[in-house]
């Protein structure tokens, strides 16, 4: 019988004061972003020899901070918090700063996700909605250009009505485009981008719904990185469930 391989620790990262509720790569893999429930976000530099630098403290938020994602393109990093709001941070003159703070949700914002392109963000909440946040044009040239002020961005859509209970959850499809969300009330909701909709003033629209998906709270959904309209989810009921989703032509 072939042995099965074990996991091997590493390192341990060490320096937060309280729980730790989220860590995430930056694409380049060179970065990592951990968050506390001590209410600071860090960025770990790592180097050649897999070695780990912490290379800032981050101290933005007044709450618990709940999830941390890098922007698929750029060394932009978001967080969100039990502060109802979302920070969003990048490095200038060899320190990390945050560069811009996104306010509307009305209660702790749970998760948040880039699209494909990193245009666009998606946030949601205790509050029930779900929020679309958009960089505009001015701004991202700006951006690359190095601009110390590119931090504007703007909620250009609130998906509101839909959710009966906290949305924990939302994963954006970098294939399709196709945006879930995971909530309280045990369901899977799916939205897409209405055709020629506004870049300014976005609309979406449902267009699958799972109303028992689970038998319990939704914690977390996740779109497969290759095979499109294939959604992971897992729950307070101890299950993980998989989903075929097809898109309405």
């Amino acid at each position: 019988m072939k042995k099965k391989e074990e996991f091997e620790v590493v390192t341990t990262l060490e320096g937060h004061e309280n729980e730790v509720k989220s860590v995430a790569w930056a694409p380049s893999g060179n970065l990592l972003a951990t968050c506390s429930r001590d209410k600071s976000v860090w960025v770990w530099e790592v180097d050649e020899e897999e070695e780990y630098e912490c290379v800032s403290v981050l101290n933005s938020h007044t709450q618990d901070v709940k999830h941390v994602v890098w922007h698929p393109h750029q060394e932009l990093l978001a967080s969100a918090s039990y502060d109802d709001s979302v920070k969003l941070y990048r490095e200038e003159e060899d320190d990390w700063v945050c560069c811009a703070t996104l306010e509307g949700h009305t209660s702790t914002v749970w998760s948040l996700a880039f699209d494909q392109s990193g245009e666009k963000l998606a946030t949601c909440s205790d509050d029930k909605t779900l929020r679309i946040w958009r960089q505009t044009k001015a701004e991202e040239e700006q951006a690359v250009g190095g601009s110390k002020k590119d931090a504007s961005w703007k909620c250009v859509c609130t998906l509101t009505g839909y959710h009966t209970r906290t949305v924990y959850d939302v994963s954006w499809s970098h294939l399709t485009g196709s945006l879930a969300s995971g909530c309280g009330d045990d369901a899977i909701r799916i939205f897409e981008e209405d055709p020629g909709s506004d870049p300014l003033q976005s609309t979406f629209s449902l267009t699958a719904h799972m109303p028992r998906a689970h038998s319990q709270d939704v914690n977390c959904v996740a779109w497969h990185p290759k095979e499109p309209g294939l959604l992971a989810s897992c729950s307070d009921d101890g299950d993980m469930a998989f989903w075929q989703y097809q898109r309405p032509e």
